[in-house]
């Protein structure tokens, strides 16, 4: 059974950092495309991140770049995306997801994906 677990959220003052973790289970990591989405209060589900491992290739939105960094211990089949100077409009829900691993659309659109975790709640607040 494929499974996602995204744990690492919480509550931290703006310019702090924080490590969100995705362990995968019933699939190897190293093969697949494992991104990161956020969902903010009364907004729509956004890509923040994405990894292809075995390509070597990450993909960011415009408006983390230099401050997340996502990569993959495949020999753990977990993905980690750290968050540094994190700002209030980096609050929401944060999902892992996993989709077939292709170049030729970007990591960030949602429609990538096909297998869930459940969210981890990451509050930006002073």
């Amino acid at each position: 059974e494929v499974q996602l677990q995204a744990s690492g959220g919480g509550l931290v003052q703006p310019g702090g950092s924080l490590r969100l973790s995705c362990a995968a289970s019933g699939f190897n990591i190293n093969g697949r495309l494992i991104g990161w989405l956020r969902q903010a209060p009364g907004k729509g589900r956004e890509g923040v991140s994405g990894i292809m491992s075995s390509f070597g290739g990450t993909e960011y939105a415009d408006d983390v770049k230099g401050r997340f960094s996502i990569s993959a211990d495949n020999a753990q089949n977990i993905v980690y995306l750290q968050m540094n100077d994190l700002r209030p409009e980096d609050t929401g829900v944060y999902y892992c997801a996993s989709g077939i691993e292709y170049y030729g659309s970007s990591f960030l659109n949602s429609d990538r994906y096909n297998y869930w975790g459940q969210g981890t709640l990451v509050t930006v607040s002073s």
